[in-house]
């Protein structure tokens, strides 16, 4: 099958999709993959290699390529004299935030029945809402901080003690994202994040909180990659999360003790169940007086996080992707309804 990698969509998102996938061809060189961008018109095209760069998307050029269509086992190009038939694809889908990470864009996927490197329905939803994520670590076993949810209609009554996180409820990216330290400092983070979504989600901000991130996927096996302590800063804005994600150096596990080795690697295997096959995901912890919480689950990670895998493209390569039950096409019902009025 060839690799197929699907970035773009329509989210605040966008341009980090756009980003990760340039920064993901190097890495995926040697398997030649095709490059498939969606635009906010929602119209998918087909981008040249030596094309994917910044430039090609900021000034609409791409639209000088290739259209494509979803179809059934593939995407098609239609031109004035022929027709062009990309089938036998395995589409990894990049594409960050809303669209790709709340499965729509798996969905459409799975309804051609073109098989897809993502997360699945049902773990979108579980990742995306980071309310949801909550409630789906606390019930495998793994802790998470005190968190409250406002609305845009609720009152602004915090429970959560100062200072705090005020966080847009299913964004990622670092985008709307504020801490409070006091009470005048409310009501604009709640505005800003309000600006990306409806609800927010507000957590206790620690200072000098130890960070951890590892990554994984299921092969024949649970695959994990090198453990990661990113720099730490008082919070990952936008900038320094995604500006610097190109970096290609693995992460020694050496920087960290077996003790809490062993606790990271515990609380992912609780996290990563059958529920996440098929994509490869990031989950980043806190530690805390040497506990583990989750923070949040990255279902898809920015540049699929291969800098910390030895070897990204052979897990790649062997992802396990579940199978689905075919529904036969069958009239066998009504045929009987016609029979018996008859």
């Amino acid at each position: 099958m060839r690799l197929a990698v699907l970035f773009g969509g329509i989210s605040y998102e966008h341009e980090i999709s756009i980003v990760s996938a340039i920064t993901l061809k190097k890495s995926l060189k040697e398997r030649e993959p095709l490059f498939i961008f969606l635009d906010f018109e929602r119209d998918f095209y087909l981008i040249p290699e030596d094309k994917m760069v910044s430039k090609t998307f900021s000034s609409g050029e791409y639209k000088e390529f290739k259209k494509l269509s979803p179809k059934l086992h593939g995407f098609e190009h239609k031109s004035f004299l022929k027709k062009e038939f990309f089938e036998n694809l395995r589409v990894l889908n990049l594409i960050h935030g809303a669209s790709g990470e709340d499965s729509t864009i798996y969905s459409m996927l799975d309804f051609y029945q073109i098989e897809a490197i993502s997360p699945r329905r049902e773990a979108s939803i579980l990742s995306f809402n980071k309310y949801l994520t909550k409630m789906y670590a606390h019930s495998v076993g793994v802790k998470t901080l005190e968190h409250q949810v406002i609305g845009t209609r609720d009152d602004r009554e915090i429970t959560v003690p100062y200072p705090f996180v005020v966080k847009p409820l299913t964004l990622g990216s670092s985008l709307g994202v504020r801490v409070v330290r006091k009470e005048e400092e409310l009501d604009y983070a709640l505005d800003t994040a309000f600006e990306y979504d409806n609800h927010a989600l507000i957590e206790p901000f620690i200072e000098g909180v130890e960070e951890y991130n590892i990554a994984g996927t299921y092969t024949t096996h649970l695959v994990l990659s090198n453990i990661e302590k990113p720099e730490k800063r008082e919070i990952l804005d936008f900038e320094s999360k995604y500006m610097d994600f190109s970096r290609s150096e693995v992460v020694p596990n050496a920087t960290v003790s077996l003790e809490l080795k062993e606790k990271l690697i515990s609380a992912f295997q609780k996290i990563y169940t059958e529920l996440f096959h098929g994509a490869i995901i990031r989950c980043d912890f806190f530690v805390i007086d040497d506990e583990v919480y989750l923070n949040e689950i990255n279902s898809i990670p920015g540049s699929m996080a291969n800098y910390l895998f030895p070897d990204f493209v052979h897990v790649l390569d062997n992802i396990h992707i579940p199978e689905k039950n075919i529904i036969p096409e069958s009239y066998q019902y009504i045929n009987h309804i016609q029979k018996a009025k008859g």
